[in-house]
């Protein structure tokens, strides 16, 4: 029994309110699942320009002499911006694989929470209300952004076991349920050389997703095949750079509830999460479709 949230603004003047909102609606699903939280925020972009969000257990030892050694690394300024546990580090774009490959021989300890032109993924074991306020999430700009509290079932209760979990540039997925054939698709997808870094299902989903991505298929499209291939009981809310997604399986067992006006479309466990957006009074709310892609991109 998790919670997740998710928002996307179709007005681009609520952007200095996503990480409050988001925060906000995070924080009304702490009883859905009190093990670890995590948000994932689609940041402004600078052209040419990339983040790669990384985790540390030993922050004052992984984070010291950073920059100048991953900028040595791969021939180019990397910034480091701090926050507790986690760092953003600020590349070119076309230097994003190899600062990923120099970490692991020049912070073997360090943990990618993802990558991209935009997103930003913080992720800890904790309460919602904790997390949001330790990554000063409620002070985030952004475009879109999805949230997650956990209540572990399929796995430990770790860092790494938190959503939202991230597998592709920009992309990233939070996940009510459980998954039936994850361990066989996660053999399919490693023989198709997918790596993962957790025994958890969810990754499993993401990293579909991500694969089918890959080929050339939208999110939509990517959403509407796993209809066919992931079995279980799941509710998907995805991100990417540019798109938001939500997708239930066939029986729809766990609870959705969304929303939409001229400003934004919104995504909840339960309404409450929903209740303190602005104008939610006008929207339009119903609950998703089961087997029904959703998807809106700018």
């Amino acid at each position: 029994m998790c919670g997740i949230v998710g928002l996307f603004l179709k007005d681009k003047s609520l952007a200095p309110q996503l990480g409050a909102l988001l925060s906000d609606m995070l924080v009304t699903m702490t009883e859905r699942g009190p093990d670890s939280a995590g948000i994932a925020i689609y940041t402004p972009e600078e052209p040419g320009r990339a983040k790669i969000t990384v985790q540390s257990a030993d922050p004052a030892a992984d984070f010291a002499g950073l920059r100048e050694a991953l900028s040595a690394a791969i021939g180019t300024d990397v910034s480091v911006t701090e926050k507790t546990s986690h760092a953003v580090l600020g590349l070119a774009s076309d230097k994003v694989e190899a600062a990923r490959a120099a970490l692991k021989s020049l912070r073997p300890n360090l943990r990618v929470m993802g990558s991209g032109e935009s997103v930003e993924i913080y992720k800890e074991v904790g309460l919602p209300k904790d997390v949001v306020r330790r990554f000063s999430v409620a002070q985030m700009t952004g475009t879109h952004g999805i949230g997650h509290t956990r209540m572990a079932t399929e796995s430990a209760v770790t860092t790494l076991g938190a959503h939202p979990f991230s597998t592709g540039p920009d992309q990233c997925l939070v996940h009510n349920g459980s998954l039936s054939n994850h361990n066989n698709l996660r053999r399919e997808l490693k023989r198709d050389g997918v790596t993962f870094e957790t025994e958890n299902d969810s990754e499993v989903a993401a990293a579909y997703l991500s694969h089918e991505m890959a080929g050339g298929k939208n999110l939509g499209e990517a959403l509407e095949s796993g209809l066919s291939d992931l079995d279980g009981f799941f509710t998907f809310v995805v991100g990417t750079r540019t798109g938001f997604g939500v997708v239930r399986d066939p029986i729809a067992c766990k609870p959705a509830v969304m929303a939409e006006t001229d400003q934004y479309v919104a995504f909840g466990s339960e309404y409450r999460a929903l209740a303190g957006l602005p104008g939610i009074e006008k929207a339009r709310v119903w609950e998703p479709e089961p087997a029904t892609v959703y998807f809106w991109e700018h």
